[in-house]
Formats: C-alpha cells, structure tokens, sequence
C-alpha cells in the first residue's frame, strides 16, 4: 500500500534479476515454506539434490557444491543467515527469507508455474500445471478441492507444514520426487501403504511422527530414493527391502523411540503385555479391507485405526520388550545393507540386537557420518574393527545405555579415522580413550554421562589438539566430590565454544593468562546445584569472548551475577552477560 516501498521492490527485483541461471531456481524454490519460517540448511541442499538443481562437479560432491550456491544466496543478500544450534560445526545452519524477498520469490515462482500454496483464501480455480505444492497449516479443504484444483501429474514436490490428510499422498503424482511430511500432525502408518508406487522419490521426510510405527515393504520399490529422515518417529526397524535402495546417501534415525501418546503414556509393562488380548490374530488381518473400517475408542473421545494399534505392537513395542528392552533413540537395519555402497549417512544404528550389521557397516567405505547405539561387550571389538576401515568418516556418534557404558568398549581402536571431525560419546567412560589424543582433525567433541574421575589428565588431553573449536561436556562427563577444571597457558589453540552443563560438583573453572584465545562463546548450567560464586576465575584473560551465556535459574543468585559482571567488564573485549532458557 506504501508508495515508497515501490522503490525498494525494484532494487531488489533487479537483484533477483542479477542471480545467475543456477542460483534462480534455488532462490524460487523457497518460495515453498511459509513467512518466517527457519529452513534448516541441510534439509534445504538435500532437497535442492533430490530435485537435480546440481551436478558433481571435479573434486566436489553435489552436497558441497549445494552448500556453495546457499552461500552466495546469503553474500547476495537474498537470505538471511541464522543460527539454531549455537554448536554446528559449519556455523550458519539455517536461513530466513525477508518478507519483501519473499514476495519476489512467490510472485516469480507463480509466473512461473512454479510453487503453488494450498492456503485459507487460495483461488480454487485450477492452476493447472505446477511443479511444487506446499500445504499450509490454515487450509481447510477437502479432497475434491485438492485434486481439481491443480495438476497432481506434473507435481515434483509435496510439502505439508499443517495436519496430514490421506489424500495428500495421490497415484496421481507418478513425478513426485519430495515428499516433505516433516511435522508432529496425524500421520500413522496404513497412510504410508502406497508410497511404493511414488517410483520417482528421492526424497522422504516423516520426521517428528511418533505415532509412525512402520515402514511397508513397497519401500523397497522406491529405487530413485537418496535420503530418508525418520527422525522422532517410532520406528525401530527398517525393512529388508531397503537394501535394494542403491542410490539412498542419508539414512537418519536419531531420536527414535517416541510412543503414541494417547494410547501408551505412562503404561507400564503390565498394561503393554494386557495387549496381545486385544491383537491375537490382529497382524493376520492387518493386510484385510475390513481392518480398516474398524477403530478403537480412546479416551479422548478420538479414534485410531486397529491397523495401527496391531503395527505398533506387533512392529515396535512387542519386540522392545522381547528384546528386555532396546536401546533408545535407535534403530535395527537388515542384513545385506553394504549393498548401499553411496551411503554418506548412516544414524542411528542400534547394534544390541547383533553384529551381523558391524560386518555390513565396515564395507560402507564412502560413509562419512555414522552413528550407533547398543556397544556392549559383545559388539565392542567388533565396532572397533569396523570404524578402523571407514576411511572416510567425518562425524562419529557412539552411545551405551549399559551401566558399565562405554569404560573399555572403544580401546581396540587404536587408528581411528584421520578426517573426524565430530565426535559425540554417550556412556561411562572413566576416563578417556587413549585414541583421541591422535584426533589431530576433531573441530567438536561432545561427551555425555562419561564419568570420567580424572579430570586434569583429560582436560591436558583435550586442551592439545589443535583444532578443537567446540566442546561440550554434559551430564555427569566428569565426576567426583570436587570438578575442577583448569586450562593452562597455550591450552585449547582453536576452541570457540565451551559448553558445560549438568556437572554435579563443579566446585572451579580456572582460566590462565594465554589459554583458550580464541574463545568467544562459554555456556553455563547446572541445574538444582549451587554454584559458588568463585566457581569461574580468569575470564579477563579470554580476548576472544563475546558471550557467557548463564543459565536463567542462576539470575536468581545475585552474589554469582554480580561476580561474572565484574570479571567480563574487566575483560578488553566487553563480552556480553546472557540469560539462556536451557533445553
């Protein structure tokens, strides 16, 4: 309505006009999420490949070619840079478009025929052809509306951002390559029956669906598929067929485990084994029409089909205790699985249930992020063998659930990846693995329940390698009746995060004139514990920081705020008092 913005509309349009052929269409393409929507940046460069917007190139993958067109989006000014996780290692892990660039991107995308939103207020006359559909959270249409008011045969991309509906998945969209269900919105598993026959898909979220259960064998028919993101749902088993999937690069399954909130909250084994009354005979009729016609009552008053009550026993719960109780936050692949030689990512496997998935990982020589739960003696030697021939490994994840934890598991390691540059390691340790003193690469380490009891030792360990930027010590890492920590001169060269949190016993965190310089982001919690108020001496010597980030629950002590306000102030840099809400 403004007059004025006119202008401001016509330079940025030149702008638009100014991007190279390359960067174009993946500037339109995000017209797809709505306003001020965060778009996570591998999730957008994984789309960009399912969708062809680049080839490898001589020495570069597509991912990294990828990465450097959504950087010279941002050097353009075309997105705006952000940062959700304060620890990613690549720093900028997210984007947002300005309203006014926005605008741009829908406008051209639609001239185009490019992007069309299914929206409170939409036209419904029919649009005819259009390459990517986005459902907003506010549309209330029907079925007739959704397959009359475009073309779903030329549709390439299907994003939903509000509740799921049955009919979104059409045998109409023979060209889908982005089914993009990321959410927490009324999915459950007899929605997925059909997805086989969507033979063009490369890419699957179903990301955030815990009542997700199960994936149906037609997967395996989906031979163009290149990533596959079940993180957040139940799933704790992939389906032999996966391994026909030659093409997949990125198998994520991190916080795996999430049960049916209605049906399975605060049940106890009791009440879970009381459901094979109600489910003998059920798996039999899973696959029957009728089955689908009948419902189960909850208490809410909704309803759930049997079909996905009998899945979720039969597919997750039942073997969860069969099993004594699997590992949380994993998931079981089938054997056969180093025939998905262009596997790139691989988490996060549980491998409790067998090795037989140890020898298969080990052929796996292009994986580059691998991340595995269920290490127990048994599997331990086995583990270590098969990390000492990724050669190509990036980022490790390795978590124990066991009371002994990780303590011994990891010392049949003796030549761990030289390329690691992320290192997480959830378990009891006591104390660190002789290995990570050669990690000359590693930029994060994050250590979680480690208990390590020598304290000094590791922090001397850690403080000399070389590129070491982030470090995050978690719950328990480090026990005993009094943690101090202390970093000597010419310790931590490289390190710009530190991050402690839920350390019982934290008595002194030390700082020596000429340690850490380049420090520039400290964070501090610790829960229910008092911190004294000397807890953190020696901040004036950090020329680098720019933030200590306190935990709001510590505002409260005034004696502990008053003295980090008087050390940053002495401080050159004038870094910055922050309150933080914590996880």
């Amino acid at each position: 309505m403004n007059p004025e913005l006119e202008i401001i509309k016509a330079v940025l349009m030149k702008s638009y006009d100014g991007l190279p052929y390359y960067l174009k269409a993946c500037f339109l393409y995000l017209a797809i999420f709505p306003e001020d929507y965060m778009i996570l940046r591998r999730r957008l460069v994984r789309r960009w490949i399912a969708e062809g917007y680049s080839s490898e190139v001589r020495g570069k993958s597509m991912e990294e070619v990828l990465d450097g067109y959504f950087m010279e989006l941002i050097s353009r000014s075309m997105i705006m840079p952000s940062q959700q996780s304060i620890h990613s290692r690549k720093g900028i892990d997210s984007c947002h478009v300005h309203d006014l660039i926005r605008e741009i991107a829908i406008s051209k995308s639609m001239e185009e025929n490019l992007v069309f939103t299914l929206e409170e207020g939409c036209s419904l006359n029919n649009h005819g052809t259009v390459r990517h559909l986005a459902v907003s959270s506010n549309w209330k249409g029907d079925q007739c509306e959704f397959e009359n008011i475009i073309d779903l045969s030329h549709v390439r991309s299907l994003t939903v951002f509000g509740n799921w509906r049955p009919f979104y998945i059409s045998e109409k969209m023979r060209l889908l390559r982005v089914l993009d269900l990321e959410g927490m919105w009324d999915l459950v598993d007899h929605h997925l029956q059909h997805i086989g026959k969507l033979v063009h898909l490369r890419y699957l979220s179903l990301k955030g669906h815990a009542d997700v259960f199960h994936l149906p064998n037609s997967l395996g028919n989906l031979r163009q598929l290149q990533t596959l993101d079940s993180s957040g749902t139940s799933i704790i088993k992939l389906p032999r067929t996966i391994i026909k999937l030659v093409k997949m690069q990125h198998i994520v399954a991190s916080d795996i485990g999430h049960r049916n909130a209605n049906i399975f909250d605060d049940a106890d084994e009791q009440s879970l084994m009381s459901l094979p009354i109600y489910s003998a005979g059920c798996c039999v009729s899973c696959c029957a029409p009728t089955c689908l016609a009948e419902h189960l009552e909850l208490d809410d008053g909704a309803q759930l089909n049997r079909c996905d009550v009998c899945t979720a026993f039969c597919c997750s719960i039942l073997p969860y205790y069969a099993a004594g109780g699997r590992n949380p936050g994993g998931i079981e692949v089938p054997r056969g699985i180093w025939k998905m030689k262009t596997l790139h990512t691989l988490r996060v496997v549980d491998i409790s249930v067998g090795k037989a998935a140890l020898q298969d990982i080990k052929k796996l020589t292009r994986l580059r992020k691998l991340g595995v739960t269920g290490i127990n003696k048994r599997n331990s030697q086995e583990l270590c063998s098969a990390i000492a021939r990724l050669s190509s490994l990036e980022s490790l994840s390795l978590r124990s659930h066991e009371e002994t934890g990780l303590s011994g598991r990891l010392d049949g390691l003796s030549s761990p990846p030289e390329n690691l540059h992320s290192l997480k390691l959830r378990g009891n340790l006591v104390k660190l693995p002789e290995w990570i003193q050669g990690l000359k690469n590693l930029v994060k380490l994050k250590l979680e329940w480690s208990m390590i009891s020598e304290h000094d030792a590791a922090i001397q360990v850690l403080g000399n390698l070389p590129n070491l930027a982030t470090l995050r010590l978690l719950y328990e890492s480090f026990v005993g009746e009094e943690v101090c920590f202390s970093f000597c001169r010419g310790a931590f060269p490289s390190l710009k995060v530190l991050q402690l949190y839920m350390i019982t016993n934290l008595k002194s965190v030390g700082f020596e004139e000429g340690a850490a310089p380049k420090l520039e982001l400290l964070q501090y919690e610790s829960g229910f514990f008092c911190a004294g108020v000397d807890l953190f001496c020696g901040l004036a010597y950090l020329p680098s920081l720019k933030e200590f980030m306190l935990y709001r629950g510590h505002w409260e002590k005034t004696e502990v705020v008053e003295h980090l306000r008087g050390q940053l102030a002495e401080n050159e840099n004038k870094p910055v008092l922050k309150s933080w809400s914590g996880y």
